[in-house]
């Protein structure tokens, strides 16, 4: 299968799961009480981004598997 370039989703070395993994951390320390003030508007401004990196994500994928879909629908 050929990747595609573009979106920051895409990029070498990024990794959904992870990406996943750093907003749920984000969360706890957030939810902790372990930030100070500052630190918590720039996590949640760290989280708010991998959630749209996520979301690109997504949606490439489920517009490869529509294609594919409809490819399959087309033979």
């Amino acid at each position: 299968m050929v990747k595609r370039k573009g979106a920051s989703s895409s990029e070498e070395g990024w990794n959904y799961e992870a990406k996943v993994a750093e907003i749920e951390g984000i969360i706890t320390r957030i939810e902790a009480g372990e930030l100070e003030l500052e630190a918590v508007f720039d996590q949640f401004a760290t989280a708010v981004e991998y959630l749209r990196q996520c979301e690109g994500f997504l949606q490439q994928r489920q517009q490869q598997v529509d294609l594919l879909i409809e490819t399959l629908s087309q033979e």
